[in-house]
């Protein structure tokens, strides 16, 4: 996997994989180039059947404030209509990964940065974190999610308040309205993201990965069509190995052994 210049790095922790928004000194800034490395890192993953969970973070004392102004200086209107739709499935891909996605926020998360963590599965701030969505003060709207996921997230007067508004917000008042799951002390966010990471990593992966997509159905579609998938997801699982490696272990007292089978 070649990355160009280290502005995101990729470890594997056991069944963990840790990816790091690693250029602090421009406050973990995007570009296009972090983009495609991304995009490399995001089909290593598909690809590596031992990884389980995914956590991304940043360096320094920022999680990320967004795409930087020379970026978006040297941008105009024919880039983004032939790259809009592949920066918005670099987002997407995160949701459709088979695997749960955490994001561990703290300081800065504006902007791009803040369309990123809503395409992922769970969002775990540090209690000194605050968010925003400047583009309407710019002159545009968000583009990489943040109308659509937002407003799904956490409702569109909430959604017209934080993008129209353009108002801050910390992390005590996005978990109250829903924008994150879960605040910890600064000190306790790598850990406390690392801990479920692990703990969902050590499920039965068919089990997950149909979780994962029921979950992200339900929230797009009808009760009915939720209930269909629920059936289907159903009648696979109970045809796997998993399944009943976990009932064994369960009656046996031990720990299961799961194959992903």
């Amino acid at each position: 996997m070649n990355i160009s210049k280290n502005w995101i790095l990729f470890q594997k922790i056991d069944a963990v994989a840790l990816i790091t928004l690693n250029n602090p000194q421009k406050m973990n800034t995007l570009n296009w180039e972090l983009l495609e490395d991304m995009e490399k890192i995001q089909a290593a993953i598909e690809n590596d059947v031992t990884i389980k969970a995914v956590v991304i973070k940043g360096e320094g004392k920022h999680f990320s404030t967004g795409v930087n102004l020379e970026t978006l200086k040297a941008t105009d209107t024919q880039y983004m209509l032939r790259k809009l739709d592949w920066i918005q499935r670099v987002w997407t891909r995160w949701q459709e990964l088979p695997v749960p996605v955490i994001a561990a926020i703290h300081g800065a998360c504006i902007g791009g940065a803040m369309e990123l963590v809503l395409a992922l599965d769970i969002r775990i701030a540090a209690d000194n974190s605050f968010f925003r969505l400047p583009e309407v003060g710019l002159g545009i709207s968000p583009d990489m999610g943040g109308t659509t996921r937002l407003t799904k997230l956490v409702g569109p007067g909430q959604a017209k308040r934080i993008i129209m508004g353009n108002e801050e917000i910390k992390a005590e008042e996005a978990l109250r309205i829903g924008l994150v799951e879960i605040v910890v002390p600064v000190a306790m966010l790598e850990e406390r993201a690392m801990n479920l990471a692990k703990k969902m990593s050590e499920m039965p992966p068919m089990g997950m990965r149909w979780a994962k997509k029921g979950i992200n159905l339900a929230a797009e579609s009808s009760v009915t069509s939720g209930l269909l998938f629920e059936q289907a997801q159903s009648i696979c699982c109970f045809m796997t190995e998993d399944l009943q490696e976990g009932i064994r272990a369960f009656t046996e007292k031990r720990k299961p052994v799961f194959k992903g089978k």
